[in-house]
């Protein structure tokens, strides 16, 4: 059973998961509103506030286009008990075990349950899902609206999506456009990225405070030395024979090696997991090295658009244009026009006396130096 109740009476959830909403899809859905009324009620419960004694539990979105719209009312499903409770937790199951619900329709579900006070465990329990599956679909719910159409439209996975999710609403675009315009060689390498400028978000500066001592240079200079020459003999040496092996049959490899051919399989083996924990380790790193530069590209910018902000910025301090200036110096001789010739002539021997005041022109600094001296 549903019920009119004031917009005015109704507040969002504070703990609403949803941090972004689409303000043009505020506008349409209000339009449709105004044209065909709200056809799916808001769902509340009561509260015991007297300026607001109803808070949302499922609809926030209804409810701002129904503000968008200029609504007083706004139809609404009020949840007193558990019975009720249970009939909407059931409502919302039928949703969430639809074949064609976007990933992100799911997240909005599990939301309205959080929304109901109820944890992500239990949500989990309910619908036979893990609890991290539950927080992850919610971590998406910081999506700005641009990057979540991507999610719900198939151009960024769940996985990613959800690295992306932590990242300032900036960065949300700047991660997002670079994996779809295909920047990066796979989806691990855009989440290297995401989490690089997660690192970034949290530091200060992009730089440390202090520059690193003498010691501190020269062991990083050792240690860069020594990865490079291992790194240059590996290729130099281990993708050659790699291929080579590779290139022979089974069968010539088991004669070849004979009773090596064992113990070969285990070194291959360790260095084969070696080589792939190596490679996520450099894939982080590339990760952190892009946002690095991606950081600083904006500081850079940033800097650029300042500097130009400066040159077009008006003068400070009621202090004027040289061009103003000069239309402005002929104005004290209408008043001067005015006067008797008495005090005409005072006027005329005060005038020494400000030129002396005036800054000195590189003639008069000339003439003046004997003087000096």
């Amino acid at each position: 059973m549903f019920v009119n109740l004031k917009i005015s009476e109704i507040v969002p959830n504070p703990d609403q998961p949803r941090k972004f909403f689409d303000e043009a899809k505020l506008k349409e859905l209000a339009g449709s509103i105004k044209e065909n009324g709200l056809l799916q009620p808001v769902v509340v419960r009561p509260t015991e506030s007297v300026e607001a004694p109803y808070v949302l539990i499922a609809g926030e979105r209804r409810w701002r286009s129904c503000k968008e719209a200029g609504l007083e009312t706004i139809p609404a499903k009020v949840i007193k008990n558990a019975d009720e409770e249970k009939a909407y937790v059931l409502s919302i199951a039928e949703n969430v075990n639809r074949e064609d619900m976007t990933i992100m329709e799911e997240a909005g579900a599990y939301a309205d349950l959080k929304a109901a006070g109820w944890t992500p465990a239990k949500i989990a329990k309910q619908f036979g899902k893990t609890e991290t599956h539950i927080t992850w679909r919610l971590g998406l719910l910081t999506l700005r609206p641009e990057v979540a159409k991507m999610v719900d439209e198939g151009q960024i996975k769940n996985n990613l999506a959800w690295h992306i999710a932590q990242l300032s609403p900036a960065n949300q675009m700047v991660a997002a456009m670079r994996y779809v315009r295909g920047d990066f060689d796979s989806e691990a390498e855009a989440q290297h990225f995401a989490n690089g400028l997660k690192m970034m978000e949290k530091q200060t500066s992009l730089t440390n405070e202090q520059p690193p001592s003498e010691e501190v240079q020269e062991q990083r200079k050792k240690a860069r030395a020594k990865a490079k020459d291992g790194l240059g003999k590996a290729e130099d040496i281990l993708i050659p024979l790699f291929e080579e092996l590779g290139a022979k049959k089974p069968e010539d490899l088991a004669v070849i090696l004979g009773t090596d051919l064992d113990r070969y399989v285990r070194v291959v083996g360790k260095i084969y997991s070696q080589v792939q924990q190596v490679r996520n380790l450099l894939s982080k790193a590339q990760g952190v090295q892009r946002a690095m530069a991606a950081e600083f590209n904006k500081a850079a910018t940033e800097v650029q658009q300042e500097a130009a902000q400066q040159k077009t910025a008006k003068p400070e301090g009621g202090a004027k244009p040289a061009g103003a200036a000069k239309k402005a110096a002929p104005k004290p001789a209408t008043p001067r026009s005015k006067t008797t010739a008495a005090a005409k002539a005072p006027a005329r021997k005060a005038a020494p006396a400000r030129e002396q005041a005036e800054p000195a022109t590189p003639a008069a600094k000339k003439t003046a130096a004997p003087a000096g001296k």
